[in-house]
């Protein structure tokens, strides 16, 4: 695991700025604090920061081909690195590291960028073709580790793990992206390939930059999930085969030579791949959880009778008002931007304690999207008799005869039923193709519209969040509502929110995290499996419950989906109440973009506890202080 950074001049001819890559390189230190590795030749300059977890000795980078003449650098793990070496060897590959990095070189020689769809993996990576004269940047299928970029005829192009490492250079201005500004209030997270810095951009996952003396990056997709054609299984077969491949991709994140344990949410799916671990591994899983002193939004009791059912030695903390204030500058700092998800905040505190037992820690990230866990996959099936009714019912009846519910902020959203009744509104007016936003999103486009000063207003006015997520709905290899509704999740909110806010909080103190459930073989086979191994009536992950539920405490098994909720709204009626109007009503820079009539009216209905505008405050707060991190301290620094 890694960071990766890198220039290349628009000729790739022209020398290289090194002193420009060495500050690049050192503002991700926190990635990989082992060491770092430098290559520098005329055109190009390629950097590395270095947390050493295979081959700790022999894996220091640059790694190069058997001739000199392919080179990468890396960020991330190769699962199936020992079978593709093997096979290598046999073609004649000769190895000088017992790295899963340099089998990305080999099998780049060996099968040009078709060794794309040999990896099984979590991976970034930066290869230059020196026969070529070629940059080939790459990330893998699920978006598990990010790269962003930013290109000019002038300066050329510059690449890195994190976007601190391209605002390192004087020339890329920090400046507030609209569009990704508009979406974000919606989604809680950038999608990709915007950020919000303008002219700074995610490299998608599954998707491939080549860059090419005198001609701008050129982008493509490498791989799509397949949902076609299904699979034709009995439940037995099903079952069986789902429990040989999910031991298996744990048995493929076992490998290390540093610490390794787990973060066990108290969930189904961490809790599974705990019971997986506890009997491959000859020593106790060494666990990890965070919760809050709001019972019916912790989990860890749940946690707790995991743990004790495997005999994992099992750590546990509590993360309170005072700790979000305390942390909020921070997580910006490691996002470089804006993630509204409230559970970075304490996934950032999780990881920091976790990194005083531990280098490496398994997740259950995943599990929702491969086998259909949120309720909104069922609600939507059984809601269709709802949507055919008059527009006069479900789009003004009922809506305002909900609205008037007060909101409580004591119950996590996801399981709170009047929440569930006002989202109807939303989910009459919106698109099917967008479930997402149907069901979760932050800022209805209305509500934006009403938000915004005038200049974004009519800028915005016919630009929907929700087309984009009907796009990836729209362009899914998939026939039902439901494989399309999961291929829209897993390019948006997946690549978007989850995998990224992992990624952030947990190399922000080096320490890698590895999801089994998103291993590749895993995904497309889960994939292929026809919807009845996914959704039944209204039971959702029906594989991984029939498949796994033996190996969970009866009280584990029994639940149904909770998200991993922050009591946002009740903090923000309460302790943090003044906070965040002292950080929204006094923050000058907002008012470029939003009322302060309009602020101020979400913040007095929040307190009145008719509405929880919890989520959407939060997304303002998150907002706010990247503004004054990044925007504002740029002019100061300038001036």
């Amino acid at each position: 695991m890694c960071g990766i950074c890198g220039i290349a001049t628009p000729d790739l001819q022209q020398p290289v700025d090194a002193a420009l890559l060495r500050r690049m390189n050192a503002r991700i230190i926190h990635r990989g604090p082992d060491s770092d590795g430098f290559h520098v030749e005329s055109g190009l300059g390629m950097a590395m920061r270095r947390l050493a977890i295979i081959d700790v000795r022999g894996g220091h980078q640059p790694i190069a081909g058997e001739d000199g003449q392919t080179l990468v650098t890396f960020n991330g793990e190769i699962f199936n690195f020992q079978e593709l070496r093997r096979e290598l060897e046999q073609y004649g590959h000769r190895f000088a590291t017992s790295s899963d990095t340099e089998v990305i070189v080999h099998a780049y020689e060996q099968w040009g960028d078709d060794a794309l769809l040999r990896f099984n993996g979590m991976f970034a990576f930066a290869l230059w073709d020196r026969r070529k004269r070629r940059l080939l940047l790459a990330r893998d299928g699920m978006g598990k580790k990010p790269l962003f970029w930013w290109h000019s005829s002038v300066h050329g192009l510059l690449w890195g793990s994190e976007a601190k490492c391209i605002l390192a250079a004087p020339w890329v201005a920090r400046q507030v992206e609209p569009l990704a500004l508009h979406h974000y209030l919606t989604l809680q997270y950038t999608p990709d390939p915007l950020t919000m810095f303008q002219g700074v951009f995610q490299l998608p996952a599954a998707h491939k930059l080549v860059f090419e003396a005198g001609a701008a990056p050129k982008i493509e997709r490498w791989r799509q999930i397949a949902f076609e054609p299904k699979l034709n299984l009995s439940d037995t077969e099903a079952i069986e085969q789902a429990r040989v491949l999910l031991r298996e991709a744990v048995a493929r994140r076992l490998i290390a030579e540093v610490p390794l344990g787990a973060f066990l949410s108290g969930g189904i799916d961490s809790s599974i791949i705990v019971a997986l671990m506890a009997e491959q591994m000859s020593a106790p899983v060494k666990t990890f959880s965070i919760g809050f002193d709001e019972p019916l939004f912790s989990e860890t009791r749940y946690a707790r009778a995991v743990a004790e059912r495997y005999a994992t030695d099992h750590h546990e903390f509590i993360f309170r008002p005072a700790d979000l204030t305390a942390t909020i500058e921070a997580v910006v700092e490691a996002c470089d931007e804006p993630l509204a998800d409230p559970a970075a905040l304490p996934l950032f505190e999780l990881s920091r304690q976790t990194r005083r037992h531990v280098t490496v820690a398994l997740c259950g990230d995943g599990g929702d999207e491969t086998l259909a866990g949120y309720r909104r996959y069922a609600l939507d099936g059984l809601l269709r008799p709802y949507a055919a009714l008059p527009a006069w019912i479900t789009r003004r009846a009922v809506p305002a005869a909900v609205g008037w519910l007060p909101d409580p902020t004591w119950i996590p959203e996801d399981r709170s039923p009047i929440t569930g009744l006002k989202r109807l509104a939303q989910w009459s007016a919106t698109t099917p193709k967008a479930s997402l936003v149907r069901w979760g999103s932050y800022f209805s486009h209305d509500d934006k519209l009403a938000l915004y000063t005038d200049r974004w207003r009519d800028a915005f006015a016919n630009v929907d969040t929700a087309d984009l997520i009907a796009a990836a709905y729209d362009n899914a290899r998939a026939a039902s509502h439901l494989d399309r509704t999961l291929h829209a999740d897993h390019v948006t909110y997946l690549a978007g929110d989850l995998l990224p806010k992992t990624d952030r909080m947990s190399m922000a103190h080096a320490v890698e995290v590895r999801a089994p459930l998103l291993d590749d073989w895993w995904v497309a086979w889960t994939a292929r499996l026809p919807e009845r191994f996914k959704v039944r009536g209204t039971q959702t992950k029906w594989l991984l419950k029939a498949a796994f539920g033996d190996k969970l405490p009866p009280e584990v098994a029994a639940r149904g989906k909770q998200g991993f909720s922050v009591p946002v709204g009740q903090w923000l009626r309460g302790e943090l109440r003044a906070w965040a109007r002292e950080r929204l009503l006094g923050n000058p820079a907002l008012r470029e973009w939003f009322r302060p009539a309009a602020l101020a009216q979400l913040l007095a209905e929040h307190d009145s506890g008719r509405i929880n505008h919890g989520k959407r405050l939060w997304a303002l707060l998150l907002f706010g202080v990247w503004v004054e991190r990044y925007v504002i301290q740029e002019v100061w620094n300038k001036a």
